[in-house]
């Protein structure tokens, strides 16, 4: 297949990349507008695969997206491209509402005229596959609900609440249109090639600094995390052969207090990096309880089981085989790490096109 990915240099769509391009025969063009959140550093392994091509291009430039989109002749568009960090939408909603609401709309708006111009067995072949968030559910409450695909939205923050304007545009493009769509919604992803404001490399990064290692409230917040390399599979198995109009809810299986995500990050660390810095008996003793964020949502969970069921899809990495990976990862790629925090990244990357 040629496949179209908006938003490939980020976390989930570079993870996304790297396994199509080592583990199928399809086609990839990788089309990012290269915000603070894209590094193309993170493609390094596969910049130069005969099968991969990089476009840098804003979403919402709908001409130029509907030119790319005639030129490239895609046979499915994986829609990753997002604003995501949750504290950045409290300060500033207005990039939120750009990108998750109004890029969507100009993104599905140039699907749909491609589309439209193509023969009846491509039209129906083809694949418009949005990822989305579990935070469109908004928070559970009793201690064994789950959220499932026909939990009634809630979202709390700026960003959710983008992302689920999102989810309901793209749906309506579907009911209205009739353009073949595909949702799914996942919990909290880590893994390799996290941006470093997320919270596992940032207390990664922090703890081996010596700086403090903030944690919000209590800590008691409550998330499914799932490995980004498993969340890539699944995004693989949805595109291929999920059913059209349907959405998928993809979990890790693996629940975590946010304080007890930090302790094990330190406990990782104490027996691979166990020189601290100076002053520094335990890395424990980093943690830091700071004031904690407007509207924060105690607890996500998914029900992942209609995935595992219709698909065959579950996770392969347990939340302890996936951190230490991760722990291990960050430790062996302080160099990537580096150039994000200091911002060469962003300057080695001026001037990149396609």
């Amino acid at each position: 297949m040629r496949i179209l990915i908006t938003g490939g240099a980020g976390f989930i769509g570079s993870a996304l990349i790297r396994h199509l391009l080592q583990n199928t025969e399809h086609q990839v063009l990788n089309l990012d507008k290269l915000t603070y959140a894209g590094n193309l550093e993170s493609l390094a392994s596969v910049a130069n695969h005969p099968r991969y091509r990089f476009a840098q291009l804003d979403i919402i430039d709908q001409p130029q997206v509907r030119a790319l989109l005639d030129e490239f002749q895609p046979e499915a568009i994986m829609h990753l491209a997002a604003e995501s960090h949750v504290d950045r939408s409290i300060d500033g909603p207005s990039a939120f509402i750009q990108t998750n609401i109004v890029g969507t709309y100009a993104l599905l708006e140039a699907t749909r005229g491609y589309w439209q111009g193509l023969n009846e067995a491509a039209k129906q072949a083809f694949r418009f596959h949005h990822i989305s968030t579990d935070e469109v559910y908004g928070d559970l409450h009793g201690a064994d609900d789950l959220f499932t695909e026909t939990t009634p939205y809630a979202p709390s923050s700026p960003y959710s609440a983008s992302k689920a304007a999102s989810d309901h545009l793209v749906r309506a493009w579907q009911r209205t249109y009739n353009l073949p769509v595909l949702i799914t919604n996942c919990s909290n992803n880590y893994g390799p090639f996290h941006f470093p404001e997320k919270l596992i490399p940032l207390v990664i990064l922090n703890a081996l600094d010596g700086k403090p290692l903030p944690v919000y409230g209590n800590g008691a917040q409550i998330r499914d995390w799932l490995f980004v390399e498993d969340h890539a599979r699944a995004l693989l198995k949805v595109v291929t052969e999920g059913k059209v109009g349907e959405t998928y809810n993809i979990g890790g299986h693996n629940e975590q207090q946010n304080i007890d995500v930090v302790r094990s990050i330190c406990a990782l660390l104490e027996e691979l990096a166990p020189n601290k810095p100076a002053g520094v008996e335990r890395y424990e003793q980093l943690i830091t309880f700071v004031k904690d964020r407007p509207g924060h949502d105690l607890r996500y969970a998914i029900d992942a089981s209609k995935i595992e069921r219709e698909l065959g899809w579950v996770p392969a990495e347990t939340f302890a085989t996936g951190l230490r990976k991760t722990v291990q990862w960050y430790l062996n790629n302080l160099d990537w790490c580096r150039h994000v925090q200091d911002g060469s990244y962003q300057r080695e990357r001026l001037g990149a096109t396609e």
